[in-house]
C-alpha cells in the first residue's frame, strides 16, 4: 500500500510505501530532506509530523526523545508511514550533478594526522566521474552487508583522488582495520555522494563555521570551495578538541587566516593540560561563538561534530543569539559505538 506525503511549507508531494522509510521515498522521487546517518543516531533527519501517524523503526533517544516524539516530531530516516501524511521539513529537488553511485576504489595513501587520526586518500576509478558537494559524505560497504559513513575532506577530488579524516573507536568495526591492517593499494568499495550538509552559494551572508573534533573534515571541504569560489563572505571558522593535539590541521588553519582576508580563525580547547602550555581559547566551543556573536541574527551556520554539540548550538544560537533556524546547517557525526547493531 503507497501513502501519500505532502510537505509543508513548499507544497511537494510524493509517495511512500508502507514498508519504506519516508527518508528512502523522499530521495527515491528526487527530493533532498535534510539528513545524516539515516541511522537513527544523528537527529539530522528530524521534522514535525502535521497529520497522520508513522511508526519508528529502532532508534537511539538522543536523536529523538519521548518528549519530542510526543510533541509530534518524527525521525525521517526510520519512520513508516501508517497513513496519508503531511510533514514540515525543509527539502530541495536532486541535483542530476550528483548522481548516488556505488564504485570501487584503491587506497593512495595513508597518514597519521594524530595520535587516533588518520588521513585516507582513495584513488577513484580511471573511467568514472564522481561528483559531489563539499560537505557530503561516502557510506563504505563492507562485508558483512554494514556501512560506515565518513564525510569527504576536500572540496573537489584531486588527481581523481578523494580524502577522509578518520578517528580511531578502539573495537570499531570499521576503524580497527584502518589503524591495524589496511594497506596501501587495497581494495574498498563506497557509495555515494550521501548527505544535505553543503555550502549554499545563494546567500552573501557573513558563515560561522563550527567544527569538533574530526568534524573539521567537511568544514575544510566548504573552505576550499569557499576559496575557489573566490567569495567575498566572511568566516568565522570556530575548531574545538579536548587538547591541542586534537587540532589536528591547526597548522593550515592558521595559513588560511594569513592568507585570506574574510577568514577567521578561533581554536577552542575544553581540557588543555598544563604541558600543553596552551594560550588560546578555553572551553566549549559553542559557547565561544555565542561569546563573540551576541547576535547572529544576519549569519548563517555550517556546524560538524558530535550529536551533543550539534544539537547545544542550534539550540544556544537561535535562542540567545537570534540566529534563523533555516540559517543554521548542520552534519552530527555519529560514532561506530553509536551504530552498534547496524
Amino acid at each position: 500500500m503507497d501513502f501519500q506525503v505532502k510537505i509543508s511549507p513548499s507544497g511537494r508531494q510524493f509517495n511512500c510505501e508502507q514498508d519504506e522509510t519516508i527518508l528512502a521515498a523522499a530521495l527515491r522521487a528526487g527530493l533532498i530532506l535534510p539528513y545524516g546517518c539515516k541511522n537513527g543516531a544523528c537527529g539530522s533527519c528530524k521534522g514535525k509530523l502535521i497529520a497522520g501517524q508513522v511508526q519508528h523503526g529502532l532508534h537511539q533517544t538522543k536523536a529523538l526523545s519521548d518528549e519530542e516524539e510526543a510533541q509530534g516530531y518524527a525521525l525521517f530516516c526510520c519512520a513508516k508511514p501508517q497513513s496519508e501524511l503531511q510533514i514540515e521539513v525543509r527539502e530541495m529537488v536532486a541535483d542530476e550533478t550528483y548522481p548516488i553511485k556505488k564504485m570501487p576504489c584503491r587506497v593512495s595513501k595513508l597518514e597519521k594526522l594524530a595520535d587516533d587520526v588518520m588521513l585516507i586518500e582513495l584513488q577513484l576509478p580511471a573511467t568514472e566521474d564522481f561528483n559531489y558537494r563539499p560537505g557530503q559524505y561516502i557510506e563504505f560497504l563492507l562485508k558483512d552487508g554494514k556501512r560506515r559513513s565518513y564525510s569527504l575532506a576536500s572540496a573537489a577530488p584531486i588527481d581523481k583522488n578523494i580524502s577522509l579524516h578518520i578517528r580511531h573507536m578502539a573495537g570499531g568495526l570499521f576503524t580497527d582495520q584502518v589503524f591495524s591492517s589496511m594497506k596501501v593499494r587495497d581494495i574498498l568499495r563506497f557509495e555515494g555522494p550521501q548527505g544535505s550538509f553543503f555550502l549554499r552559494e545563494d546567500s552573501d551572508k557573513a558563515m560561522v563555521l563550527l567544527a569538533s573534533g574530526t568534524g573539521f573534515a567537511p568544514i575544510k571541504a566548504l573552505v576550499e570551495q569557499w576559496q575557489s569560489l573566490a567569495s567575498p563572505r566572511p568566516i568565522y571558522l570556530y575548531w574545538g578538541g579536548r587538547r591541542p593535539q586534537d587540532l589536528y590541521m591547526h597548522a593550515l588553519c592558521l595559513s588560511w587566516a594569513q592568507s585570506f582576508p574574510h577568514f577567521h580563525y578561533i581554536p577552542v580547547i575544553s581540557d588543555a593540560q598544563a604541558e600543553d602550555q596552551w594560550q588560546g581559547r578555553t572551553g566549549f566551543v559553542h559557547r565561544a561563538v555565542t561569546e563573540d556573536f551576541a547576535d547572529l541574527s544576519s549569519f548563517q551556520v555550517y556546524a560538524c561534530g558530535a550529536p551533543i554539540v550539534i544539537e547545544s548550538a542550534k539550540r544556544d544560537f537561535q535562542n540567545q543569539c537570534g540566529l534563523p533556524p533555516e540559517e543554521f546547517f548542520a552534519d552530527a557525526f555519529t560514532s561506530e559505538a553509536d551504530l552498534q547493531g547496524s
